[in-house]
């Protein structure tokens, strides 16, 4: 009965949401297709943050900047929308560690010149822009709401890209055959992008049942290929596809069948530039442990208690097992990993003043918070603590 009344609020056009029911194959599609596009947008920062430093002049470099900068919230906005889903940000950053989650095969190529920024702005952002622009009107709410804002920042970047291409082509003859090499190279990855044909893309049926996806891979490819053909004929470049032709009578463009054993080739880890985007990533997750460990902290309010009661909290389980013994007359050790401690009567509500800062100090951190309470109430009795705290997050 839940999946037909499910089904009927996909096919009705309303929004799935968080707290609504969704059968676990859906939660699971999603988890898969959201995480893959949140990893995307990060590792896309890399090949263009390697030009920052050397694009050729101010204005080339604030533009690659700010684009960049907007992968990064991209990234982010699509972590967070994945983890309404009921997965962390932890889990789906280790699961990309463990090459257990995938990200886009395009960025796993190497950005040998300058003009590659345009390629990527251009083809690439531009094949993410005609699928995104579907994603909009995705079935899951938070999904559907974060892709209306990606969209507008994509469409900028691919517009910046284009105009690169644009004017390198117009530029001496060496700067438009850079133009035309880089169009080479990324044309085929960028056109694969969109996945296997939909004759071997097993998730197509349920993706469209379930309207997460509204056009199929076969069908954004074309929509790309028919936009994508008319604007390098503007700046008098020459898509790499011999079999490239328009077709009268099916009102498209035919083109030739792409290389997938090279895509899969890609995918399964092995493409010129997978290992090191990967490491790079790791290495930048670790060196940024500091701000994460940071952003777990919070600012205490108060501490009440059911019964009366001897509370104190804890950095970590380790400062908790070490304080055990000590009695209440003593004072904690300088550095012990006491938070804060307080002695209260029966349904009493402590305010933390002077202000107290918490945080957890676990060799992962966590959202755990560790505690020892002691009955002082001078009988048995069970004992409720409520904690409360205020966030401090970025």
């Amino acid at each position: 009965m839940n999946e037909l009344l499910f089904q009927e609020r996909i096919d009705s056009e309303r929004k799935i949401e968080p707290k609504d029911w969704m059968p676990d194959d859906y939660r699971k599609h999603l988890i898969r297709q959201i995480s893959q596009h949140a990893h995307s947008e990060v590792i896309g920062m890399q090949p263009e943050g390697n030009w920052i430093s050397r694009a050729p002049s101010l204005r080339a470099k604030m533009i690659l900047l700010a684009k960049v900068q907007d992968e990064a919230g991209h990234g982010l906005y699509l972590y967070s929308a994945c983890e309404t889903l009921g997965i962390s940000r932890e889990e789906l950053v280790s699961q990309l560690h463990q090459e257990k989650a995938k990200y886009s095969s395009i960025f796993n190529y190497p950005t040998l010149s300058w003009a590659d920024m345009g390629a990527i702005g251009w083809l690439v952002d531009g094949a993410a822009i005609v699928n995104q622009v579907s994603l909009q009107r995705t079935s899951y709410g938070p999904y559907s709401r974060g892709m209306i804002k990606i969209c507008k920042e994509e469409s900028f970047h691919q517009r910046q890209g284009y105009e690169i291409m644009a004017e390198m082509a117009k530029g001496t003859s060496e700067q438009k055959e850079m133009a035309q090499d880089a169009l080479n190279r990324f044309w085929w990855p960028s056109i694969m992008m969109f996945g296997p044909h939909d004759a071997d893309s097993p998730r197509t049926g349920n993706a469209m049942k379930w309207k997460i996806k509204r056009q199929t891979n076969d069908e954004l490819r074309q929509s790309f290929i028919d936009k994508t053909v008319h604007q390098a004929e503007i700046i008098g470049l020459t898509i790499p596809d011999p079999e490239l032709k328009w077709n009268e009578e099916r009102g498209h463009y035919d083109f030739g069948e792409m290389n997938w054993d090279e895509f899969w080739n890609v995918v399964n880890g092995n493409g010129p530039c997978n290992k090191q985007r990967l490491d790079h990533h790791k290495k930048a997750h670790e060196e940024g442990r500091w701000v994460r460990e940071a952003a777990k902290s919070y600012a205490l309010l108060k501490i009440q208690t059911s019964h009366a009661a001897w509370v104190t909290l804890y950095t970590n389980v380790s400062a908790r097992t070490v304080d055990a013994s000590r009695n209440i007359t003593t004072d904690p050790l300088p550095g012990a990993g006491v938070l804060a401690e307080i002695v209260t009567s029966d349904g009493a509500v402590q305010n933390i003043t002077p202000g107290t800062i918490g945080w957890n100090d676990d060799s992962t951190p966590s959202n755990n918070l560790y505690a020892k309470i002691v009955n002082k109430s001078g009988s048995t009795a069970n004992i409720t603590v409520t904690v409360h705290y205020v966030k401090i997050e970025a």
